[in-house]
């Protein structure tokens, strides 16, 4: 009998279906704390990306005109 549950335990340990839920929910864990740690750098690159953007846009149909 307490054999049979060292191979249960042995089998539970070597099965590895789960590992790819726990990678995804760690890889996602890691991202949303970069995030916050960085929300006002990513919140400025992105207003300063947007404005270069809406910048040169403006500047490109003036050309065309």
């Amino acid at each position: 009998m307490l054999q049979a549950i060292g191979n249960k335990v042995k089998g539970f340990w070597k099965e590895e279906d789960g590992l790819g839920t726990l990678e995804i929910i760690l890889i996602i864990a890691v991202t949303v704390v970069i995030a916050l740690l960085f929300r006002k750098q990513i919140a400025t690159l992105m207003n300063n990306l947007f404005t270069k953007l809406n910048t040169q846009t403006n500047q490109f149909f003036e050309d065309v005109k």
